[in-house]
């Protein structure tokens, strides 16, 4: 697929996440980084086995993906929005690194930028191989507009580019949408009609 900016690389925003469910917390933060990076993609990774919640039972990787692709093909999705399941087909843990390797293999000529929020950003530093990490790509950091970017002191002392994301305050979370669907509440207002209707079908999150 050939980019309408032909005379710049292309620019994609890489989403990865567990998305158990996927909520409108995480729509609001890709358009956030569609509209304020000026990405021409923003790629949801799916994450086949989160090394960060190996302990945790999980709603399927498959499951997951296909509540990522409702999200994203419904109303308030956009066209620039691309589901990847790679580390879903991939066995064992799924570590972001080995994925960007295989995604720059693939499009050596993209500039990549990891979407993260701010917890994410504390515990970066305790990622597999973060270090090449953010030699491969820039990171782009969601915070409220009052908040500051508070950049581990393991990431301030090697190069780096980081971008603030300005978001408002939401509420949404998985582990809200997880606690109204175990108790059959309405989960819609955090997830969407779409993804509701998947997780009651498929008695996702039941406590039955």
């Amino acid at each position: 697929m050939s980019s309408s900016h032909s005379n710049r690389a292309r620019q994609v925003g890489w989403f990865g996440g567990s998305f158990d469910p996927v909520h409108r917390a995480h729509l609001a933060l890709a358009h956030a980084a569609l509209d304020q990076l000026a990405l021409d993609e923003v790629r949801w990774i799916v994450a086949g086995q989160p090394w960060q919640k190996s302990g945790r039972r999980m709603a399927g990787a498959a499951h997951r993906a296909e509540m990522v692709r409702l999200t994203v093909a419904g109303e308030g999705g956009d066209p620039r929005f691309v589901v990847d399941d790679r580390e879903i087909r991939r066995a064992g843990p799924s570590y972001t690194l080995d994925s960007v390797r295989e995604y720059q293999q693939e499009r050596p000529g993209d500039g990549l930028w990891l979407i993260l929020g701010q917890d994410q950003l504390a515990g970066f530093p305790s990622w597999n191989g973060w270090e090449e990490l953010v030699e491969r790509m820039g990171l782009a950091v969601a915070a409220r507009a009052q908040d500051e970017v508070r950049a581990p002191a393991a990431l301030l002392e090697r190069p780096h580019r980081l971008v603030r994301l300005v978001m408002p305050a939401l509420q949404w979370s998985s582990t809200e949408a997880r606690r109204l669907a175990a108790k059959g509440a309405d989960v819609r207002p955090v997830v969407g009609d779409e993804v509701a209707g998947y997780i009651a079908r498929h008695r996702l999150y039941s406590e039955n």
